[in-house]
């Protein structure tokens, strides 16, 4: 496996595949994540836009992560500015990164690959903090939120329902950088469960 930065050129080069990992991961059929693919031509030209893939040994997409600077006018920045009490606001957005997406083919999660993605898109990440959406789970079954725990991620904004879409999302934020030790994590045994 690599994990590898990608530019935008990157991400738009392999849509095809950025948009099948979404898929499997998010458990949509292919025809329902079509939209995405115009989402994605938008979203590669924001500032601040940073991204990282991971491969196999053959050169096949395992999993990605993307995010920007998050700004007034964008869809997602205005829904959690409106839904964020008005206090919290500028301390939250006023320098935000946006976790936009991050996902691992179902076969390939429970090995780190998440981790490592997320650590490396927050390691390029601009900005004084950094916001995600995730959707309404157990915490302790959800892989999701265990990662976003174990990175320091707290609760913003709970059980916010988004335009278009019947379920429940969390919004969770931390500041960034991130500390030392999730930046150089000890490296794991063998043995260790992941």
């Amino acid at each position: 496996m690599r994990l590898v930065r990608w530019t935008p050129d990157d991400l738009i080069r392999r849509v095809d595949d950025v948009l099948a990992v979404y898929s499997d991961a998010m458990g949509y059929r292919p025809e329902a994540v079509a939209a995405r693919r115009g989402y994605l031509a938008t979203h590669v030209r924001r500032p601040d836009f940073r991204a990282v893939a991971t491969l196999d040994s053959s050169g096949e997409l395992i999993g990605f992560g993307y995010g920007y600077r998050s700004a007034p006018g964008q869809w997602w920045h205005d829904q959690v500015s409106a839904a964020i009490p008005a206090a919290e606001r500028g301390p939250w957005l006023r320098d935000c990164f946006e976790v936009v997406e991050l996902h691992v083919r179902p076969g390939g999660q429970g090995h780190g690959l998440g981790a490592a993605q997320l650590r490396a898109l927050l390691r390029l990440a601009s900005g004084s903090t950094t916001l995600l959406s995730t959707p309404e789970a157990d915490e302790q079954r959800s892989r999701a939120w265990r990662l976003y725990r174990r990175f320091g991620f707290v609760d913003v904004v709970r059980n916010l329902t988004f335009p278009g879409d019947v379920r429940r999302f969390a919004v969770l934020g931390r500041a960034l950088p991130l500390e030392e030790e999730l930046l150089n994590p000890p490296r794991r045994s063998e043995s260790q469960p992941g």
